[in-house]
């Protein structure tokens, strides 16, 4: 079952487990520079808002209404991050897709999971996952641009605009599987509106590669038989700009982060992870040979990505993955969040 609670999707598996549950939000942040460097990894600025489209069916077109799901605003050329909450230690598998393009392989969507490449992530071993995973210990961010302008991943691997927003689906571990995790950890600790009208074929909003981050998703440390895949949760997550939030919600989005360079120079600091023995996954080849947001609007005669300067990150704070997991925001007060 997944409800929304509080801007975040909280997913639970009550006939599986008692522990089996987990919670996915979507972070605004800062948008690294694209411009080849590798950044460390950018603070949460609070979480995106999310409604449910259900709840506002008699605003949107057809299209949106027959996907159903959540809907959540972004600015054109925004970054976003996505944190993975697994506080009873219940392991899932979870798959997520822009514009259903696995963001791991840079396969099409299918439900099922696959082991070689492995597309999908391991929770609570991974905490979080800002993009395109390219290549071994380094993403692409989750960029905003507008479907139909040729910079999403959706149409540079399928030539298509056809679905934008992000897809996931969320597996258990399987009870047997879990009860025998248990007993061999015994001896560890876990950490535990108005009127408005109806929008007429709206402009969809997709996710594009932006700049170079370090980040290592992890290798599956339990195995493909793991996950019980006859009990997973799906969602579809639109997004839209901020003239369709207003339009659809009658309220008005977040305002535009600060820059990376503003940030910077505010003295705020930037993070690593240390994932401790967790081995990382290989990137996908097909993720190589995109064009980041930054070369492709070159190629085009265009800068879709405004204040991109190259930014010097002095201040990295580490965080360790002994014990509870840190919590990746600073300074929400501050910054918009």
């Amino acid at each position: 079952m997944i409800t929304l609670e509080n801007d975040r999707l909280v997913l639970r598996f009550s006939d599986i487990h008692g522990d089996a549950r987990c919670a996915i939000e979507f972070q605004r942040t800062l948008r690294i520079p694209d411009d080849d460097r590798d950044y460390p990894l950018p603070p949460g600025l609070g979480r995106f808002p999310l409604r449910h489209l259900d709840d506002h069916a008699p605003r949107l077109p057809e299209q949106w209404r027959r996907r159903g799901g959540v809907i959540a605003p972004i600015h054109q050329a925004e970054a976003m991050w996505i944190n993975f909450e697994a506080d009873s230690g219940y392991p899932f598998a979870v798959k997520i897709a822009t514009g259903k393009i696995c963001a791991l392989t840079g396969d099409g969507w299918v439900d099922h999971l696959n082991s070689d490449p492995q597309d999908y992530v391991v929770l609570p071993e991974q905490p979080w996952l800002d993009g395109y995973c390219v290549e071994r210990g380094v993403i692409r961010q989750f960029v905003a641009m507008p479907l139909g302008d040729g910079y999403t991943v959706e149409e540079q691997l399928t030539g298509a605009a056809r679905h934008g927003g992000l897809q996931i689906v969320v597996y258990p571990m399987k009870r047997e599987r879990y009860r025998q995790l248990l007993a061999r950890d015994l001896d560890r600790s876990r950490p535990l509106s108005a009127e408005a009208p109806i929008l007429q074929a709206p402009s969809a909003i997709g996710l594009a590669p932006g700049g170079r981050m370090k980040q290592e998703v992890y290798d599956d440390p339990h195995g493909l038989d793991a996950w019980d895949q006859r009990h997973g949760a799906r969602c579809f997550i639109t997004l839209a700009n901020s003239t369709q939030w207003l339009a659809i919600t009658g309220e008005r989005p977040p305002t535009v982060p600060p820059t990376a360079k503003q940030y910077t120079e505010a003295g705020f600091p930037w993070f690593e992870w240390y994932g401790g023995d967790a081995v990382a996954v290989a990137g996908a080849e097909k993720f190589k040979s995109l064009a980041s947001v930054t070369q492709l609007g070159k190629a085009k005669g265009e800068e879709p990505l405004p204040e991109n300067e190259t930014t010097e990150v002095p201040h990295i704070i580490g965080l360790g993955s002994g014990g509870v997991r840190p919590v990746r925001e600073y300074p929400a007060d501050e910054t918009g969040g």
